[in-house]
């Protein structure tokens, strides 16, 4: 069914809408994926906070040449949906996460991150940055380590002195 000029206006303007409030946006190529595979991607991006929407490419690229973005376009290929949140990594990495399984069916092919066009190789990048959490649990180790360490060399002095 072709949908009319208001509607395109409409699918437009959600877009920008979309663009306006993102920090970072990821473009999906998506290929082959059966429902329930799509609706399981759907219900982990929203667990997430990251929003999903599929569109026409053209009704995307329309909505981006109304904002200004630094770089040229990736190349969007295939059938496009676009991954937005509020969280600059969050998109990427759910996509990555997601890719894990259905290596065949849903692919990164760029996105835009700090009001620019990146590939799909920086996006990629992007989405191999571990959780803030992991990176905490990370730190806490690195600084536990050292005085564990101490800790462990006060004792043998101890036990030969003693």
């Amino acid at each position: 069914m072709a949908i009319n000029k208001e509607q395109k206006r409409a699918i437009v303007s959600s877009f920008a809408g979309i663009l306006a409030e993102a920090s970072s946006l990821v473009f999906v190529k998506f290929d082959k994926l059966t429902v329930a595979d799509a609706q399981a991607l759907r219900r982990q991006l929203r667990a997430a906070g990251v929003g999903y929407r599929v569109g026409k490419k053209t009704l995307i690229k329309r909505a981006l040449a109304e904002r200004s973005y630094e770089g040229s376009l990736p190349e969007l290929e295939g059938e496009i949906a676009v991954a937005y949140g509020t969280d600059p990594i969050a998109p990427a990495r759910e996509v990555f996460d997601f890719q894990k399984t259905h290596k065949d069916n849903v692919s990164i092919v760029g996105g835009i991150l700090e009001g620019a066009y990146k590939d799909q190789a920086y996006m990629m990048s992007i989405a191999t940055i571990p959780s803030r959490e992991t990176l905490l649990s990370q730190i806490a180790f690195l600084l536990k380590s050292p005085m564990q360490r101490l800790a462990i060399a006060v004792k043998e002095v101890a036990k030969k002195q003693g």
